[in-house]
């Protein structure tokens, strides 16, 4: 069997990231998987969200939003609907809780990173490709602080990467593009850290139930490939 695009079912699409891509930011990064593309940008404050303040809660807050550009997939999706999408919003908050599982909100301080995720091409994995890129872009705010003498200890614990993987056309796939996932009969995603560790897993049976052996296969995939995406991070952040 052969996917569309022609990879080995354990391959990967060809990722990019390029840092610097925003002069206003704090920390950007443009990453590429494929025919993706996603902005990432984190923007710091140097205060505590309302809501800590209001609790008098000591630390900092990292928080994501996502969204795509109306052009980004092949039909124009008009503005309003992108406000009112409750997609964005979830994937919004899956970002947040990936970037927050691995930094130390303590030695952030009373600062609040917001990493924005806006999709300028779909074309599969976007949620994962703004996890993977918006990493980056967090690191190099914190990098900002940390040289203006904000905060003296790094808070961040580890790297975090993501990335897809399914069951198309009765073979267990890795980095699904749109084509694939369209039609996935399983379709799941890992946000896993540099350690190895799973931070989230969300796991679909499109069109029928999985069973623990499918599963398995797919996070030892996504190990792997989650491992190839923080080596890439690791470059990029030298």
């Amino acid at each position: 069997m052969v996917r569309p695009s022609m990879r080995k079912s354990d391959q990967m699409r060809p990722v990019s990231m390029e840092t610097g891509i925003n002069k206003w930011a704090e920390g950007s990064c443009l990453i590429k998987v494929g025919g993706t593309q996603v902005l990432c940008t984190a923007t710091v404050e140097l205060n505590q969200p309302l809501w800590k303040r209001l609790q008098n809660k000591t630390g900092g807050w990292v928080t994501a939003e996502y969204s795509m550009l109306p052009r980004a997939n092949g039909t124009r999706k008009g503005r309003e609907a992108m406000i009112k999408d409750h997609r964005s919003a979830e994937i919004s908050r899956l970002i947040g809780r990936a970037f927050r599982s691995v930094v130390d909100m303590e030695k952030l301080g009373r600062h609040t990173i917001t990493i924005d995720c806006d999709v300028i091409q779909g074309d599969g994995g976007t949620r994962c490709a703004s996890i993977t890129g918006g990493y980056v872009a967090l690191v190099l705010a914190i990098r900002w602080l940390m040289a203006r003498g904000r905060i003296k200890e790094n808070p961040i614990q580890d790297y975090v990467a993501a990335i897809s993987a399914g069951l198309w056309d009765g073979e267990l796939v890795l980095d699904l593009d749109y084509e694939e996932d369209c039609v996935a009969e399983l379709d799941s995603n890992f946000v896993i850290s540099g350690s190895g560790k799973f931070i989230e897993v969300q796991a679909t049976g499109e069109q029928h139930p999985f069973d623990k052996e499918q599963l398995s296969a797919l996070m030892d995939m996504a190990s792997a490939g989650c491992k190839k995406l923080i080596d890439l991070q690791k470059q990029v952040l030298e």
